[in-house]
């Protein structure tokens, strides 16, 4: 039986069911509806609600709450995760296994409310998973395998999905029981965690003789979470029956043509490889960056366009940087064009797309 549901409340819902035991929240469109359903139904599940004075302020609560061995869960969107940059590295430094919805949206100047994807890919080497979900039935499943993602590999997780176009939909849903739920998601077994009865500190201060092996640690962790990741998206199709998607997806990827992307922009592309003009690639996981499987889904590829809605001003696309380089490494010989588009809200039509494929040039924006 599916529900009718917005996509913000239905990965409230979501969120609620997964336990969590502390959500600090500050509420910044198009994110709101996350902590004002969360809010709504907190007498329900019992967690500790915090309404707090700012986006840096719900982090911080995050950590600390975290590092006592909290299930802690915030969401925010644009200048709200720009505000909590400082922080976000030092979650992940601290191995805190926070989950975080962001719904994407623009960054300013100049002020936009709409959706792309610079909040979030801004954010990209904070040392946090990152998952971006191509409708909210995916954005639904994925909040609950983050839980068990974050407390596997002791790293945070942004949970990544477009705003207004997914966080604002409404569609047929399938919303998991509290039953279902917790037959897959355990209590948070914490780990050194903070203790009055024991004295202790999280975080401190690293000489120049040790600091590079806290960095390569943790760079080795996000590495080997993609085996996490897969993991635990087998662990929950097979329990949901439900196909899941963990790094990367295909469709129809059989044409020497291949449209690369992320988020929602994916369904819209798969109208493009039923047309015959490309095969699709989706890539869910942005960090850690998937370069082995998307050589492997991109090889022989004559044509490799990649579309994207973010900007590195002065150095193109993130997702372009990232793909090349997967491919450079493997030897590809193959075309590959780099295309920004959809900033702001601009509206990524079919037609867009098809011109992407037919006559996009390297660096064009759309």
């Amino acid at each position: 039986m599916k529900d009718i549901i917005e996509g913000s409340i239905a990965v409230a819902l979501a969120v609620a069911r997964c336990k969590p035991q502390v959500v600090p929240a500050y509420p910044i469109t198009p994110s709101t509806h996350i902590p004002q359903e969360l809010s709504r139904i907190q007498p329900e599940y019992g967690y500790d609600f915090v309404p707090v004075e700012s986006e840096f302020a719900a982090i911080s609560t995050a950590i600390g709450a975290s590092a006592a061995g909290a299930r802690t869960f915030t969401a925010t969107s644009s200048q709200g995760l720009l505000l909590m940059h400082e922080a976000l590295f030092n979650a992940a430094g601290m191995r805190l296994p926070i989950v975080m919805c962001v719904a994407n949206r623009s960054v300013s100047a100049p002020l936009n409310i709409w959706n792309d994807w610079q909040d979030s890919i801004s954010q990209r080497d904070a040392g946090w998973i990152q998952l971006y979900c191509k409708n909210n039935q995916e954005a639904v499943d994925t909040a609950i395998q983050a839980f068990k993602i974050a407390e596997t590999a002791d790293l945070p997780v942004m949970v990544c999905f477009d705003g207004f176009y997914l966080t604002h939909e409404l569609l047929p849903l399938d919303m998991p029981s509290q039953g279902e739920v917790d037959a897959f998601l355990p209590p948070r077994v914490a780990k050194d965690v903070l203790d009055v009865e024991k004295p202790g500190a999280l975080g401190c201060y690293a000489m120049p003789a040790d600091y590079q092996d806290f960095r390569k640690e943790l760079d080795e962790a996000v590495r080997l979470s993609s085996s996490v990741i897969t993991k635990t998206a087998a662990e929950f199709g097979k329990k949901f029956k439900r196909g899941q998607t963990a790094l990367i997806e295909e469709y129809a990827n059989d044409k020497p043509v291949a449209l690369v992307t992320m988020g929602s922009l994916a369904e819209q592309s798969e109208m493009i490889a039923d047309e015959g003009l490309a095969g699709v690639v989706r890539i869910k996981c942005f960090r850690p960056f998937p370069s082995a499987e998307i050589a492997r889904a991109l090889q022989g590829k004559k044509k490799v366009v990649i579309i994207e809605k973010d900007c590195c001003p002065g150095a193109g696309g993130a997702l372009a940087a990232e793909v090349k380089a997967a491919l450079k490494d493997a030897g590809s010989g193959a075309e590959v064009i780099g295309i920004i588009a959809g900033l702001g809200g601009r509206d990524v039509t079919l037609e867009t797309l098809r011109k992407a494929v037919a006559e996009g040039s390297d660096g064009a924006w759309m």
